[in-house]
């Protein structure tokens, strides 16, 4: 019987500490139509109040397994505290980004002056809060947050792209604003019990800008925010979307201790692509999780389980009408797993 408790077992994982078995998480949305059903806590509603978000939160423990809380549920909450436009989400749906504010430079100071006790940001902070109280001292407590690249993204809009090839002045500015709301938001979830942080930067994408650009607009700004987690002794997690296999060396120079992979990175590639960096995933979330059997899923997991990962867990946010049971297959896989 292992002397671990799951928040010593992912916290040994996460730093390299050796442990009896694998953790059972989900870095990536956790929340599900029938965990919904279970708990009472329905989107929109639980991403805009901080007890019903715990429910959920909580949820996917109590009713999944999983062997940790984590919230929030979406990427929107960071743009929607700065103004942008948001669409709303449904009870199957996340909310997007639909409207944006920075057009120059001169918006971004526009938006100086923020307090984090307001908006959705307040809400996660204290939803963190809750959870805390009840799980610390046993669970893992994972803070979400859109990383900065991506928060740049949802503040400037479509021309984001263009601007950092066409004006560095205000894709470094940008970028600058946004990591510094992003180290301040991090440590108000530490500071409020978040003990693991999990960076989603979906557009931070070495296929979508390359080499030189992820090195100039990413890399940096993604070492700010681990660095700070490092100084609170906070391990990170980084996922980016797409196949990231010809960038996860950048990926990894930014410091994260482990690097989520989607589904289209051949996972034991991943794992040999890295020096010191985790590698976390990563079963299909639509076409293995959702709409497969338990049984395929326990297949495909003992797949990616021989593939090296640190973690098996989904390849991106968990579908929100996946079955109970086939994520529970999932778990079943990564408890029985000795590395």
């Amino acid at each position: 019987m292992s002397d671990y408790t799951p928040k010593e077992r992912l916290a040994r994982i996460l730093t390299g500490q050796s442990v009896d078995r694998m953790a059972a998480i989900s870095v990536t949305q956790t929340g599900t139509v029938e965990q919904m059903e279970a708990c009472g806590a329905f989107w929109p509603q639980a991403n805009e109040d901080a007890q019903l978000m715990a429910n959920l939160g909580e949820a996917g423990h109590t009713v999944v397994g999983f062997e940790a809380v984590r919230v929030p549920f979406d990427i929107t909450a960071e743009a929607e505290f700065f103004g942008c436009q948001i669409k709303a989400g449904t009870q199957e749906q996340q909310p997007s980004v639909v409207g944006h504010v920075v057009k120059s430079v001169d918006d971004i100071a526009k938006l100086e002056g923020y307090s984090l006790d307001h908006g959705r940001i307040g809400v996660v902070c204290e939803a963190i809060k809750i959870l805390a109280d009840k799980y610390g001292k046993e669970l893992p407590i994972i803070g979400s947050m859109i990383g900065p690249f991506s928060l740049a993204q949802h503040l400037n809009g479509d021309d984001w792209f263009m601007n950092i090839f066409t004006d560095e002045n205000l894709g470094l500015k940008l970028m600058e604003f946004s990591t510094a709301f992003s180290v301040a938001y991090a440590k108000k979830m530490v500071e409020n019990g978040a003990d693991t942080m999990v960076i989603i930067d979906p557009t931070a994408s070495y296929q979508l800008i390359g080499a030189e650009f992820y090195e100039k607009f990413v890399v940096p700004f993604h070492k700010k925010l681990v660095d700070a987690m490092n100084e609170l002794n906070v391990p990170t997690v980084l996922h980016i979307c797409g196949d990231t296999t010809a960038g996860l060396a950048l990926m990894e120079s930014s410091g994260v201790n482990a690097i989520s992979i989607d589904q289209n990175v051949d996972p034991a590639t991943a794992v040999n692509a890295v020096k010191k960096a985790l590698i976390v995933g990563n079963l299909d979330p639509v076409n293995v999780l959702w709409n497969k059997t338990p049984e395929f899923i326990k297949e495909k997991s003992k797949e990616v389980l021989d593939a090296g990962v640190a973690l098996l867990a989904p390849g991106c946010g968990i579908v929100s009408k996946t079955p109970t049971v086939n994520l529970q297959a999932m778990v079943e896989m990564a408890k029985a797993h000795k590395y």
